[in-house]
């Protein structure tokens, strides 16, 4: 069985203005599992999202990242370039972490290799396609070692090349087993991939079980919209 790799405990989140964003929010993740997160815009995920990464604190309950970092992609992938070249910007986290000159270029190019990205380790980064951006993105969490790894929104202001894009990586970082949380409110691309299925709304958990027992649900009492084909089918490639 599969060691407990994220505890988030009565988790509340209460901003200055006094808006509650989350409310005693309660889950655990297991190492190499893929929960995907469903929620309507201002359900509370990204306010969860940031908490996971450690980007803020919560008002109350804890969360415990046992013996790992959280990975984030961020749902506007230009906020996370910050090298003009591929290579350059994949190195750049890697390279803080106190990597040697051969060790960090093995793992940089292994990163680009596994996002598809090595044959353009030389472009420039400003001329890349929103899915490559992702892509982009991804690889320099995947050089970073994070052993959990979360996508906010991922398919937001991209094409369908670039979506079935996004899809190809996901469904390959859940046949290696990586950890990863995706928050969307698109889940009729990619609800095939879950392992789990939580509907947060209103700040709360509405559901946590199989994406099997979801479609059994009516999602539309939680502003998601239900998927009109069977499960199987609710990935695009």
């Amino acid at each position: 069985m599969n060691s407990t790799i994220l505890t988030v405990e009565k988790v509340s989140k209460k901003f200055p203005d006094g808006t509650l964003a989350l409310k005693d929010v309660s889950f655990k993740v297991n190492e190499g599992e893929f929960l995907i997160i469903a929620g309507s815009n201002g359900s509370g995920k990204s306010v969860l999202m940031t908490l996971i990464a450690q980007l803020d604190k919560p008002s109350d309950g804890k969360i415990i990242l046992k013996n790992a970092a959280a990975g984030l992609v961020f749902q506007d992938a230009d906020s996370q370039i910050l090298g003009e070249t591929v290579f350059e910007d994949v190195s750049f986290g890697a390279r803080n972490s106190g990597m040697k000159k051969q060790q960090l270029k093995d793992c940089v190019e292994n990163a680009l290799s596994e996002t598809g990205l090595l044959h353009k380790k030389n472009s420039m980064t400003r001329v890349m396609s929103g899915g490559e951006k992702r892509r982009l993105s991804l690889a320099g969490i995947l050089a970073m070692n994070r052993s959990l790894i979360i996508f906010d929104e991922p398919f937001a202001n991209l094409d369908y090349p670039g979506i079935k894009s996004v899809c190809e990586i996901l469904l390959k970082l859940k046949k290696e087993k990586k950890t990863v949380i995706l928050l969307t409110h698109e889940i009729e691309k990619c609800l095939a991939l879950a392992d789990r299925f939580i509907v947060l709304d209103k700040g709360q958990i509405r559901f946590d079980d199989t994406a099997e027992n979801a479609l059994k649900e009516n999602l539309e009492q939680w502003s998601i919209r239900n998927p009109r084909r069977k499960l199987e089918e609710l990935l695009w490639l």
